[in-house]
């Protein structure tokens, strides 16, 4: 049936065939371009939210690089955020206040200047933002500290509402029993 003989003239001759392809051709390019469609807007709109959920990060760990600001300005005040792993500060804090009253605050206590962050890479996938990053700084003792960082926070509305954070327990905690904040 779909063998055609020698002598019998093919069906582009007559006519047939062109037109049908033809047809073929535009519905299937017009359904692709259907289905294309929405998914370079869904991808576009992605993107735009990844982007407007990393702005406030990144604005924020510039400024606490310049010493204008830090990532923690960007903290909504009911945020929980835990430090993972097993470190003297691990645990979950919740509220703005309570992660700064408890780390953030007896943290910079020991320091003798700012802890300066480097910013290997911020990544984003949908509200989740991750930035990798190493610190350093000199702790009042005047030894130096340093750690490596993996910060992770769900975004919402420009704030982060969440955060987890990794980073080297060991250096941490030698830097924790070194001295006291109010020593």
């Amino acid at each position: 049936m779909f063998h055609q003989q020698r002598n019998q003239p093919a069906a582009a001759d007559n006519g047939f065939l062109a037109p049908v392809l033809s047809d073929f051709l535009a519905l299937a390019f017009g359904l692709g371009l259907g289905f294309m469609i929405p998914a370079h807007s869904a991808v576009a709109r992605a993107d735009t939210r990844e982007a407007q959920n990393k702005a406030p990060i990144a604005a924020g760990f510039d400024d606490w690089k310049n010493g204008t600001g830090s990532p923690d300005d960007h903290l909504a005040d009911n945020a929980t955020w835990t430090i993972a792993g097993n470190s003297l500060a691990s645990r979950t804090y919740h509220g703005r206040e309570d992660f700064l009253a408890n780390v953030i605050r007896p943290f910079n206590a020991r320091m003798s200047g700012r802890l300066i962050p480097d910013v290997r890479h911020i990544y984003a996938d949908g509200d989740t933002v991750i930035v990798h990053f190493d610190a350093a700084g000199t702790a009042r003792d005047h030894k130096p500290y340093r750690n490596s960082y993996a910060w992770f926070f769900t975004v919402r509305g420009k704030r982060m509402v969440d955060a987890t954070a990794f980073y080297d327990s060991t250096a941490s905690n030698d830097f924790w029993r070194r001295m006291r904040p109010d020593a």
